[in-house]
């Protein structure tokens, strides 16, 4: 099966805590891991305040799955409720080489 990255940049609002942010994405980990489908997963913030969300998936099917899945759970709620809809941008790539 071939390993898909899911990559998505945003920015929180205006009024979000950094760190209630980052706590939220932690109490989602629970969910992600329970699919059985994630592999890896890394949070960021640069310089300017653009966060970057990094999922290694099993398969392009199984990061589908989790996306449709996450905005049922309702640990996702405060999760979302702190990214700014506007100019948040998912993408998904074939992953071709990692780590040994």
């Amino acid at each position: 099966m071939t390993q898909t990255a899911e990559i998505v940049t945003f920015r929180l609002k205006s009024d979000a805590d950094p760190q209630a942010f980052a706590r939220a994405a932690a109490d989602l980990m629970p969910f992600l891991t329970s699919t059985g489908d994630m592999i890896t997963r890394t949070l960021s913030r640069d310089d300017t305040g653009l966060w970057t969300d990094h999922i290694t998936w099993t398969s392009r099917a199984a990061a589908d799955a989790a996306a449709k899945a996450m905005f049922e759970r309702p640990e996702a709620a405060p999760f979302v409720a702190l990214i700014e809809p506007e100019g948040m941008e998912m993408r998904h790539a074939t992953i071709h080489l990692t780590p040994e």
